[in-house]
């Protein structure tokens, strides 16, 4: 099985960067990075730079994908097209949209004082980054998540 590609995005790319994020890619996003900081961080770490800026993608190197697309939809269009992207449901939701970390289970009592009250009486389970300590668990915005991400990345028609 071929791994992965990861991905860092430009500072004009943050809405991508969450939503690859949310489909389990391991995907680097800083909007305070200087461009030639992004560009070296991208070629050490092996990860194709993803942008909207000409000039960037000009002196970036090989792995860089130049995005025209507007919206997110057409953004994750063209990586697919281009990179042939393969999408596994079950990656949903494994990499933190805040800082991009690994979310892993968690028993409840690890984190029960950490959420609020009607969510430790009430979540059926609970995930936290490796690397941030954010705690997750299946609110009530999961569903709307797991749709958009269906129909984004695996062409799914939803509602």
């Amino acid at each position: 099985m071929e791994a992965q590609p990861t991905f860092a995005c430009d500072a004009m790319l943050g809405s991508l960067a969450r939503w690859l994020r949310f489909a389990g890619f391991d995907t680097f996003y800083d909007p305070k990075l200087e461009d030639a900081q992004l560009a070296a961080l991208a070629r050490t770490q092996g990860r194709w730079l993803l942008t909207c800026d000409r000039r960037l993608a000009a002196k970036a190197g090989p792995r860089v994908l130049l995005l025209s697309g507007a919206t997110v939809a057409q953004q994750v269009a063209e990586l697919q097209s281009r990179l042939a992207l393969s999408v596994d449901e079950t990656r949903f939701f494994t990499r933190c949209s805040a800082c991009n970390g690994e979310v892993v289970p968690v028993e409840r009592e690890e984190v029960l004082h950490l959420v609020p009250p009607y969510v430790a009486t009430h979540a059926p389970r609970f995930s936290r980054c490796t690397s941030c300590g954010k705690v997750y668990w299946p609110g009530t915005h999961e569903p709307r998540i797991r749709r958009t991400l269906q129909k984004l990345f695996l062409g799914l028609a939803t509602d």
